[in-house]
């Protein structure tokens, strides 16, 4: 019962409709005792011969008049309870996936897709079918159960009646034990197939890795493998369900057996009639229902009860990003990075230390180092997705981050990450994401400043071209330069491109840089890179290494002090110099040729 507690404040914002429902349960079960009795008297006239016509049609015509309004109050009662539960399913998706969107990049290093898929789907049917089925099966425990026996007792005869109940308790016992092993059970089969979940989404989005690597055999062996995991947890599960039904009948052949001994020799010593014993046969008949549903409430509560648990955990994550929104200020003016040490949380080692320098409006900063140097640190940081160790750490305009709102923060920023991310929709649509008003000139305007506006045309369908899921039909190039059209397209105050380039040549990275150059006069650039030439004509290079800054400057002044950005860029621009020289030597000999 401890889910319906949960759930008091949705019961309480849909009471109208649970009530109208309950009176739709009560008067259903009110109507249907009229049947038993009239079958009774109808035998009972029989036998004694003073059943007549006029009483016979009487008869049929209260059945006929049963069944219609059983009729109607069973469509505005599942109206009522079932179209209501789906609401809580409606309300509990939002909530999650409104959560799924506010969480940090942390929040999502430890958790794996397919279980919060999981948690978005099988848990809250489990939980809508609590507040659905779950409300219908204990009111026709309580209310159909609870009238029958009255009826029986109050109709019939109280000591029949005491007599077929005595083993009613050996059942709420059983079921209930039963129920506490299904909610154990039920959460490992949760559990089991959110590792499922997580195995195909995974497999599907890395099926060319796994076919260039020929491990499709593998892949089936562990898919196989988890997959029989599932079954054999929710084997478990269903061996514990099938008790239910069972007991549940053991218990009411025993009432049957009761009834028919007991009640026979009651009819033979005159305490009730023949029409009576068969009106209380037909009565404990119809309380197989009322038992069985308890059997199934107990079921439903207890996956419910698991369920809830699972959402209630995800619910109550806090958030690792803190709010303080002490300003509703426009974020402007220069951008001052003060880190005197900054961990990953749950991590020891310095992801950061001693980092100060400043961005002032309309520079050109370049950040290079090794990979691991905490170049896509310092970017996660501006984007807060992870907050500083202090508040004072990154400025705004003299205004720490944290002060600002994240929505007007961020909507400074256009950001390409390394690791690009494509929609499955029109290749129109993932260049117009941050701006779905634009018109066709503005985008084909920021596709040529990107370069690539002539491969888009190539394709069958030009921009209207559905790329697969994450891209899959696009190279990784032609991915890297949509996402820098889509970062253009909303022309924001800053623009950050982290290792955006890595997947380019040479001679297409210096012209998207020169097109960036000259549309992004007076605006702010933050760009990193392992290649050297991406940078070289930036206001100030960062040079990192260990989460530190070892070197800074212009790229002349680099050159000039011969230290790490030296050496890197040298050796570089020999790499590149000699894949010319081999390249031209091969065109040479095509044409001898």
């Amino acid at each position: 019962m401890g889910v319906f507690l949960k759930l008091t404040w949705f019961f309480k914002a849909q009471k109208f409709n649970y009530i109208l429902g309950l009176i739709m349960l009560i008067t259903i079960a009110l109507i249907e005792l009229l049947p038993p009795q009239i079958i009774g008297k109808t035998i009972d006239g029989m036998t004694n011969q003073v059943l007549t016509g006029k009483m016979l049609i009487i008869y049929l015509s209260i059945l006929v008049l049963a069944a219609l309004l059983l009729y109607g109050s069973r469509y505005v009662w599942r109206l009522s309870i079932f179209g209501t539960s789906q609401k809580l399913g409606n309300i509990l998706r939002r909530y999650l996936y409104r959560k799924y969107t506010e969480m940090s990049p942390y929040f999502y290093q430890n958790r794996r897709t397919g279980d919060l898929m999981a948690h978005a789907t099988n848990d809250i049917n489990a939980v809508q079918n609590a507040a659905g089925a779950g409300i219908l099966m204990i009111a026709d425990s309580l209310i159909t159960g609870g009238m029958v026996i009255i009826t029986m007792a109050l109709t019939v005869s109280v000591k029949l009646t005491l007599i077929v109940l005595i083993p009613l308790p050996i059942m709420v016992i059983m079921t209930r034990y039963y129920g506490k092993l299904l909610s154990h059970g039920f959460k490992k089969a949760q559990a089991a197939f959110s590792k499922l979940n997580d195995k195909t989404q995974e497999s599907v989005a890395g099926i060319k890795v796994t076919k260039t690597f020929g491990y499709e055999t593998e892949d089936q062996a562990d898919f196989k493998g988890l997959s029989d995991e599932v079954v054999r947890k929710n084997l478990y599960v269903a061996k514990v369900d099938a008790l239910f039904d069972p007991t549940i009948m053991l218990v009411f052949g025993t009432s049957e057996f009761l009834t028919i001994t007991f009640g026979s020799f009651m009819v033979l010593n005159d305490e009730i009639t023949l029409g009576q014993l068969i009106t209380f046969a037909t009565y404990l008949g119809m309380l197989v229902w009322p038992l069985l549903a308890l059997g199934l409430f107990f079921n439903i509560v207890q996956r419910a009860k698991a369920s809830y648990e699972r959402i209630e955990v995800i619910l109550n994550t806090p958030n690792s990003i803190e709010t303080d929104y002490s300003t509703t200020a426009q974020p402007q003016g220069d951008i001052e990075f003060n880190i005197a040490q900054f961990h990953y949380p749950g991590n020891k080692a310095k992801g950061l230390h001693d980092i100060h320098f400043t961005i002032q409006p309309g520079m050109t900063i370049g950040i290079v180092g090794r990979t691991g140097s905490g170049k896509s640190t310092l970017i996660k940081l501006l984007l807060r997705q992870f907050d500083t160790d202090k508040p004072n750490d990154i400025t705004y305009g003299d205004i720490p981050l944290r002060h600002y709102q994240l929505g007007q923060l961020r909507a400074q920023f256009g950001y390409v990450p390394q690791e690009h991310f494509l929609f499955s929709t029109s290749i129109r649509n993932n260049i117009a994401f941050g701006n779905m008003e634009a018109n066709d000139s503005q985008i084909h305007e920021v596709s040529r400043l990107s370069h690539v506006h002539k491969d888009i045309q190539q394709f069958t369908e030009g921009y209207q071209t559905v790329v697969g899921e994450r891209g899959v039909s696009l190279s990784g190039g032609q991915k890297q330069r949509i996402a820098i059209a889509r970062a253009l397209l909303i022309d924001p105050e800053v623009l950050i491109l982290d290792d955006s380039l890595s997947a380019v040549d040479a001679q297409t990275e210096e012209t998207i840089l020169a097109n960036m150059h000259t549309l992004r006069q007076g605006k702010t650039n933050i760009i990193t890179a392992h290649r050297m030439s991406a940078v070289k004509h930036a206001d100030l290079i960062i040079v990192m290494d260990r989460g530190t800054i070892i070197e800074r400057g212009t790229h002349q002044t680099l050159i000039e002090r011969k230290g790490w950005y030296f050496d890197t860029y040298t050796a570089q621009a020999l790499q590149e110099q000699h894949a010319q020289h081999l390249n031209d030597l091969t065109e040479g000999d095509e044409g001898n040729v």
